[in-house]
């Protein structure tokens, strides 16, 4: 075979090649997708009453229902995760991230001696049930801005008993609802 040849098929192949991408460009330009500004879906359901209700990710949850899958026990052990950040017995100092001693119903950001970021400061509620277990399944969406840079707990479980393991530690724990 001569380099003519030669030239012809390797031709072929990068023109090929041109038009494969080039075609796979062109259908990006045409067929564009534009994403939307929100990720996610409502769900509209009619309850009893024929009357439409509207629910999304962030509604309320049955606080009881989840500290009943829960253990003191279990929350000791799930803790063990946030000891590197966080001390837990009374008088026990700041590390990383506040001392949680009593953590259970006070305001959010309200250590004297810790420099929380600007998001936990303003911040203006208080670490009920909800608010503690909302924050633990994910502390960067739940409370945007703040610097905690944990992952969260996916597991219900894990999360009532971390709830009740940190309501223990305190000087005056809360019945459970």
């Amino acid at each position: 075979m001569d380099s003519f040849e030669i030239n012809k098929i390797i031709g072929a192949v990068l023109i090929t090649v041109l038009i494969v991408f080039g075609i796979g460009k062109v259908s990006d330009v045409i067929f564009a997708v534009k994403k939307p500004d929100i990720a996610g879906y409502k769900v509209e359901v009619l309850d009893e009453n024929n009357d439409l209700k509207t629910t999304d990710s962030e509604s309320t949850i049955d606080i009881s229902a989840l500290l009943a899958l829960g253990s003191v026990e279990h929350g000791e052990k799930v803790f063990k995760k946030c000891k590197a950040c966080h001390s837990i017995e009374e008088g026990g100092g700041n590390k990383i991230g506040p001392k949680l001693w009593s953590v259970m119903f006070r305001p959010v950001g309200s250590i004297a001696d810790y420099k929380y970021s600007k998001a936990l400061s303003e911040y203006k509620k208080e670490w009920t049930w909800e608010e503690m277990n909302g924050f633990l399944i994910k502390p960067a969406t739940w409370i945007k801005g703040n610097k905690m840079g944990f992952a969260g707990l996916k597991s219900e479980k894990d999360r009532a008993s971390v709830l009740l393991y940190l309501n223990k530690n305190g000087s005056n724990p809360k019945s459970l609802p």
